[in-house]
């Protein structure tokens, strides 16, 4: 096999050997490069610091697959060939190591051990050839074995890498999530169409042109690309927050509760804001009698010191004022002792007269 060697594997191109016979697989490339300028555009739109080496790499590998992708479909020999894959290898290898140590956190030796070793599967995976009743390695393949799913098999230790990291990226709650599940859905959609475009070459025409699938695999690639270099933007090693929905509930709930609980609360004190007005009022009865008993005490006992001085000074002691009950009993006890006093006096008078 040399450089120079011819290669015929696409349904578009068939046989022929201009260099103008794959327009349309030529012209789907565009999607590698839009791929590369808008993720090159949305890194420029960012602040320095959240900028990587490994950011403009994946830039610059995207247009290396994309002109090198032109380059294998206007040539199609052995040496564009080499063009084409290197750069999408390349890719997947930067990619992968990116993925283990920057969203997984797996340590720098264990992450050039796992890209190390998917390199392997990679390669041998594209020594694979499959023929009439048999599939094994290009070294033990018959006379006229071809390399099985159309060359699709060299990608499938890729799609198994994107399997397992957006899984483990899922079960993490990384923000890259969603972009890597994404990507590898669409990559799978794309390896299926890459093998079937000699099986349904005569299916798809575009202007009298049977073109098969492949220019779909390019679209499809593209979009891929795309989604893993922006997954590439959310490298926080934090998990994205649950949804919200979830809490949700038990926020109302709680204040449902509160809202139900206060008025049970303010009905409480009704009853004591009745009972303050009955203690008052029983405050302000008491003393009632006591106001009225003392103005009607101190007219007796200002008409018992008026009518009868004399008996006052024999007395020699005033009942005190606060306590009315005692004040009555010595007025009706002086009152007693005035009529004896004064009959006493006239009987001495008496004696006394015939002197």
């Amino acid at each position: 096999m040399t450089l120079g060697e011819r290669v015929y594997i696409y349904c578009e191109r068939g046989t022929s050997e201009a260099l103008w016979a794959e327009p349309i697989n030529v012209i789907s490339n565009a999607g590698f490069f839009l791929a590369a300028l808008i993720f090159w555009q949305l890194l420029l739109w960012r602040p320095p610091e959240k900028r990587s080496a490994d950011h403009y790499l994946f830039v610059a590998l995207v247009f290396a697959i994309c002109f090198g992708s032109i380059a294998f479909h206007v040539y199609a020999d052995q040496a564009s060939a080499l063009a084409d894959v290197i750069p999408i290898g390349v890719f997947m290898l930067v990619y992968l190591g990116f993925a283990l140590n920057r969203f997984l956190t797996v340590p720098p030796g264990w992450t050039v051990f796992l890209v190390v070793l998917f390199a392997g599967l990679t390669a041998a995976a594209t020594q694979i050839h499959c023929w009439d009743g048999g599939v094994g390695f290009a070294s033990a393949a018959p006379d006229g074995a071809k390399v099985c799913m159309n060359g699709s098999v060299g990608y499938l230790p890729a799609l198994g890498a994107l399997i397992v990291v957006s899984m483990l990226l899922m079960e993490r709650r990384h923000k890259a999530a969603p972009y890597v599940l994404a990507a590898t859905l669409i990559f799978m959609v794309s390896i299926l169409l890459r093998s079937l475009d000699m099986a349904y070459c005569s299916s798809i025409v575009v202007e009298g042109r049977d073109t098969g699938t492949h220019f779909i695999w390019h679209l499809l690639n593209a979009l891929v690309l795309f989604l893993l270099m922006r997954a590439s933007l959310e490298t926080e090693t934090k998990p994205s927050p649950e949804p919200a929905e979830e809490k949700a509930p038990t926020v109302q709930a709680v204040s449902e509760a509160e809202a139900k609980s206060e008025p049970e609360a303010k009905v409480e004190p009704e009853p004591e804001a009745k009972a303050e007005p009955e203690a008052n009022a029983e405050a302000e009865a008491k003393p009632a009698p006591e106001v009225k008993e003392e103005p009607a005490a101190e007219p007796e006992e200002a008409s018992s010191k008026a009518a009868k001085p004399e008996a006052e000074d024999a007395s020699g002691a005033e009942a005190p004022k606060d306590e009315p009950s005692d004040e009555k009993s010595s007025e009706d006890h002086t009152s007693d002792e005035e009529p004896s006093k004064a009959g006493s006096a006239a009987k001495k008078r008496t004696k006394k007269a015939p002197f």
